[in-house]
């Protein structure tokens, strides 16, 4: 029996909880959103990856870097080989705020998004 100390994040209130997966139970949340936080924590911990893309001219040549972020969070584990996915692109202008920038990163179903306009 293993018990994860874990700070939950869903509200300002930053409950500690102890989370013991195997049996599904979760101490010291305040609410129910604090139990589906820990269990999801302890078992298949997911982030929101924000970054930064290359945006390239004519020649190739690296002219600003564009705020890009995943749509939707992805596996904790995958974080390092997303980055050399992103790393591995580049765009040019014209590039909108919520354009897919890698469609379907690392076979997730999760794009990888612009979030600022570079015209």
């Amino acid at each position: 029996m293993s018990i994860q100390n874990i700070t939950c994040i869903v509200c300002p209130r930053g409950c500690q909880l102890e989370v013991d997966a195997e049996r599904g139970e979760v101490k010291g949340n305040s609410c129910p959103r604090g139990r589906e936080h820990g269990l999801a924590e302890a078992t298949n911990p997911t982030r929101t990856l924000t970054t930064t893309v290359r945006v390239v001219d004519e020649s190739g040549a690296t002219i600003d870097m564009a705020p890009a972020r995943t749509s939707a969070p992805i596996p904790k584990g995958l974080l390092f080989d997303a980055m050399k996915a992103i790393n591995s692109v580049s765009v040019r202008k014209p590039v909108r705020r919520g354009d897919p920038i890698i469609p379907d990163l690392l076979n997730t179903g999760v794009s990888v998004i612009a979030t600022r306009d570079f015209l």
